[in-house]
């Protein structure tokens, strides 16, 4: 899962005064071709390296694209043999709600475009109008089924599967899921900038704190605005960082792509962050968001009132504006 799951839309963590009574704890490493960060509060020296590898691990073995022998990639390649594993089957539940949800905005049968564009692991080739209209008979979310087996069935083999969108957020989910095995009540999990947390900081005494990066510096990190989460996740987005230019035409291509279209999505949209219960629908929906115009947006944001969002696009003028719903203004740190 390397490449299209860099870091977007980036956030810093911000901590408060150090305590006697409770000890930070944090691993800190590299997975998933980004970076991350878990912090867990508890009233003693822990270290969960080992558990938190597998945890990447198993994920990468069930949805990497980048890895031949995954499933997904077997998938990927004609194998009906397959049988998924659960995370496999959540995070194929999770699309297709989302997919419903989004009227078909986010559709992770788009694999075959995202190679085609240059942003997956397969061959990039020269597109033009034909091109794109024969490999949109490869998309369409109607044209997979996960069977009571737990196999999953294709309507033509050339359909590819690409969870970019979703699994990074539910390997976070997992990670999360692992440390309330072990009992902790108070953790931050962070990769490439996406974040879950559960309780809240007991060394500073207060809420978790994270900074959003403001899109439109293109050198070095500024925070747009600050917002405190308990238990709640976060996920970002954004086209400012992630784009291929052509080295032959300078064209600038970015990487969300318009799944029902086939070509890539530029719009006035720079940059979206989404808060849900999990990790694994806020990364859904921040991509959905930058597929989708900022009015549709709106449209399912009131429909779902259990999602937060902060959009920030230009208008007409191609002035910078700001949307976001009540339930963010209110966690903004002034």
């Amino acid at each position: 899962m390397r490449g299209i799951l860099f870091l977007l839309f980036g956030i810093i963590l911000l901590w408060g005064c150090g305590s006697d009574t409770w000890i930070k704890n944090q691993n800190r490493g590299n997975a998933l071709g980004t970076t991350y960060s878990i912090t867990y509060v508890a009233g003693e020296h822990l270290d969960y390296q080992k558990e938190i590898d597998s945890v990447f691990q198993v994920l990468n073995q069930s949805m990497s694209t980048y890895i031949p022998t995954s499933d997904i990639s077997k998938i990927n390649n004609g194998d009906s043999t397959i049988v998924v594993d659960q995370m496999f089957q959540e995070v194929f539940d999770i699309s297709s709600k989302v997919h419903k949800a989004s009227n078909g905005y986010f559709d992770p049968t788009i694999g075959v475009l995202a190679n085609a564009w240059g942003f997956g692991p397969g061959e990039q080739i020269q597109l033009d109008s034909l091109k794109v209209d024969s490999l949109l008979s490869y998309v369409g979310w109607d044209k997979v089924q996960l069977n009571s087996d737990h196999t999953i069935t294709k309507k033509h083999p050339a359909i590819r599967f690409d969870f970019n969108a979703v699994a990074k957020g539910y390997t976070i989910d997992r990670l999360g899921a692992l440390l309330d095995a072990k009992g902790i009540q108070n953790y931050l999990v962070e990769v490439g900038g996406e974040v879950l947390t559960k309780g809240t900081n007991l060394v500073s005494g207060k809420q978790w704190t994270v900074g959003i990066d403001d899109p439109q510096v293109e050198t070095g990190r500024s925070l747009k605005l600050i917002v405190s989460l308990e238990d709640r996740a976060m996920a970002s987005s954004g086209n400012y960082r992630k784009f291929r230019i052509d080295p032959e035409t300078g064209e600038k291509y970015v990487h969300t792509i318009n799944p029902k279209t086939g070509y890539t999505k530029n719009s006035s949209i720079l940059a979206t962050s989404v808060m849900a219960n999990t990790c694994a629908v806020a990364d859904a929906y921040a991509t959905t968001f930058m597929a989708m115009d900022l009015k549709e947006s709106k449209e399912v944001l009131k429909a779902h009132g259990e999602l937060e969002a902060y959009i920030i696009y230009l208008d007409g003028e191609g002035n910078t504006r700001e949307f976001m719903t009540d339930g963010f203004g209110a966690l903004i740190k002034k």
